[in-house]
């Protein structure tokens, strides 16, 4: 247990001092805007929130078929955020802006993360979130080739240790003696390049200015998705609800409440607020929060080579976001026909 302290204590450290560069200094609230309060709770929603999504995920689908849970949790949460947002008087959605609702939605949601809840059925939930942690390196490639900005040396270096993370956690021995192991990374693999995608393409198409709405419309988008694969490969056979226990509706319910509506919305609300770097900063706590839970709730094991490549990636992160840590942040254009504020 040292040696495992030792590497995660100055990680959390870290994490702390990170999410001090966002969150409002309580001693000078007097100074604090409204605007300045909500992406402060927007970040701890989703820094939180969805760290604690993988493993409430894994007991879901303990006792729900993955993608039928995923779809009825995205269907469900979306079918009411909308009722919402039209009881509030919000215009109904344009037929452009349920296209691109559903295409964002079936990027974000449908292989976002319901590949990565498959997944979970062949990978431990701590693991599952340090490799949806490597996504801030693919978004490092991905704004250099679709916005031409090029990375870096930062950048460059914080994508060379990251991709050094990846290859000391796929490495350990026991991934190469389960092959169902592989088929996890290899979803969860798709998901983060899926999402890393629609991180950029969300802020250059027409979408609701609500950013309920807007999640809404993905929700219902990617949880149709979800509904027909689950569908389609036969998860509907031999299962019953009547079979779900109060522990799996719990979960189910914590997953539409905090992981869809409120997390989810959060995330939405950032990404037109700040740029897609800075929101891909949830993965400094995402991948601790999954491990620590994973470890100290599920029983799963928590190896010291899993540490270091924790460490490695997270680091690879760090180095990526080091420019606006100093104060510098980037000038990507984040809307095509839109201005947008970044922090």
């Amino acid at each position: 247990m040292q040696h495992i302290r030792r590497f995660l204590v100055p990680e959390v450290v870290f994490i702390l001092k990170k999410m001090g560069t966002f969150a409002p200094n309580l001693t000078e609230m007097k100074g604090i805007t409204r605007e300045q309060l909500l992406l402060a709770g927007a970040f701890a929603a989703v820094y939180l929130v969805w760290g604690s999504t993988y493993l409430v995920n894994y007991i879901a689908i303990q006792e729900f078929p993955p993608f039928l849970m995923s779809g009825m949790r995205f269907s469900l949460a979306g079918a009411l955020l909308m009722g919402l947002t039209l009881l509030q008087g919000k215009p109904w959605p344009t037929p452009e802006q349920w296209k691109y609702g559903g295409i964002t939605g079936f990027l974000f949601l449908a292989l976002g993360t319901g590949l990565v809840v498959w997944a979970e059925q062949f990978i431990d939930t701590g693991l599952a979130a340090l490799f949806v942690a490597f996504e801030p390196l693919l978004i490092v490639l991905m704004v250099w080739v679709r916005r031409a900005q090029r990375p870096g040396w930062n950048s460059i270096m914080g994508v060379a240790v990251g991709v050094a993370g990846m290859a000391l956690l796929v490495g350990q021995p026991r991934f190469h003696n389960d092959p169902q192991t592989w088929l996890g990374i290899g979803a969860i693999s798709v998901a983060i390049l899926s999402w890393g995608f629609a991180s950029l393409y969300v802020t250059e198409v027409n979408l609701p200015a609500s950013r309920m709405q807007t999640a809404s419309m993905q929700m219902l988008g990617g949880g149709a998705v979800l509904l027909l694969a689950g569908f389609a490969a036969g998860e509907h056979q031999g299962f019953s609800l009547i079979q779900v226990t109060e522990k799996g509706w719990f979960a189910f319910a914590y997953l539409i409440v905090l992981g869809s509506w409120l997390a989810f919305s959060a995330f939405n609300y950032l990404l037109v607020k700040v740029s897609p770097e800075k929101v891909a900063t949830t993965n400094y706590v995402n991948p601790v929060v999954a491990l620590f839970l994973g470890w100290a709730l599920n029983g799963e094991e928590l190896t010291f080579q899993s540490i270091m490549a924790a460490f490695l990636l997270l680091g690879g992160v760090f180095f990526i976001n080091s420019r606006f840590v100093r104060g510098r942040t980037m000038k990507i254009p984040l809307f095509s026909r839109k201005k947008t504020g970044a922090l």
